[in-house]
């Protein structure tokens, strides 16, 4: 049975969004900085899931806890799926608000008519965590680390790129994202709507389940 569960990222916008997703749970969460970890992991993969599984282990290892990482992004079918797994660091290091990355994204799209715009959130958790905590204990052998890959999933969600931010909740580039269905961008929406809809929620929910039998529920 465990009791605690690190959630590896340092942004407040999206520790918020998973302390509600994972509120009906039996686990104390908690972030990096509760437990001490300043440490910022460089993320160096070439895939979302490359860099969920970098951060969940390193973190794992350091905490010693079971650790959740995601890694999620903007992939925008005009830009060839850019900024993708850049999404954080799109524009480079001289970029350093989602404001501006907002902006660098709304001027390469510029020229792009509305019926070209779509676009998806995508966002894979991974849960790294030791091997006493593993459902399949062959499962992932790990020889080098006292962590393991317990587990990981993949969640989206599809619109389009508005052509100016609206809303003023959210973050990155939800005031950009924009949902046909409903009229809204990410960032109008109430935090209950959007963790009912958004990438990160369609991926929890894969999640929890994993996180139940985990600790023993």
């Amino acid at each position: 049975m465990i009791e605690t569960l690190v959630i590896a990222t340092g942004n407040k916008g999206k520790l918020r969004e998973y302390q509600q997703l994972l509120s009906g749970l039996p686990l104390n969460i908690v972030s990096l900085e509760d437990v001490g970890i300043s440490l910022e992991v460089e993320e160096t993969g070439n895939t979302f899931s490359d860099n969920a599984w970098l951060k969940a282990l390193t973190y794992s290892n350091l905490t010693g806890m079971l650790t959740l990482s995601d890694d999620s992004g903007l992939e925008v079918d005009a830009l060839h799926g850019q900024p993708g797994v850049h999404s954080a660091r799109y524009g480079g290091a001289c970029l350093t608000s989602d404001e501006a990355r907002v902006s660098l994204l709304l001027k390469n799209l510029e020229t792009v008519r509305w019926p070209e715009r779509t676009a998806r959130f995508k966002c894979v958790i991974a849960i790294a965590g030791s091997k006493t905590h593993q459902i399949n204990p062959t499962e992932y052998p790990n020889q080098e680390s006292k962590s393991v890959r317990i587990a990981s999933v993949v969640g989206s969600i599809s619109g389009m790129i508005q052509y100016e931010p609206r809303g003023e909740d959210g973050f990155g580039y939800d005031p950009v994202f924009f949902l046909p269905s409903i009229k809204q961008t990410m960032a109008e929406m109430t935090l209950e709507y959007k963790n009912l809809i958004s990438h990160r929620s369609d991926a929890t929910r894969k999640v929890i389940q994993v996180l139940r039998t985990l600790a023993g529920h």
